[in-house]
């Protein structure tokens, strides 16, 4: 198994429209055969930073997610719409592995 840790940076003026663009992602990834392990959005402390994890059974199959994004209308339809919202000013994405009990 291997889960991305995505870190934003993003707008905290819009904080609600980060949130929308978090909540479209959640769905797909589930669809796409990942697990997706949710967004944390800020609370206390930096309040423009938030992180999502999800994984997927091998980087291979993350791989195949990432190739047909580009061709799903849901994925293009929540890339438009932080493009329209602009919420995400940055972000880095790491590949980890877990250690489960």
């Amino acid at each position: 198994m291997i889960t991305c840790h995505l870190r934003y940076v993003i707008d905290p003026y819009k904080l609600a429209e980060f949130e929308e663009y978090a909540r479209l992602w959640i769905p797909i990834v589930n669809r796409m055969g990942g697990n997706h392990h949710g967004y944390f959005l800020p609370s206390e402390g930096a309040n423009n930073i938030a992180v999502a994890l999800f994984s997927f059974p091998s980087l291979a199959a993350y791989e195949d997610y990432r190739t047909r994004m580009a061709a799903d209308p849901e994925c293009q339809a929540a890339f438009d719409l932080d493009k329209r919202n602009r919420s995400i000013i940055s972000y880095e994405r790491s590949f980890m592995r877990p250690v489960l009990g």
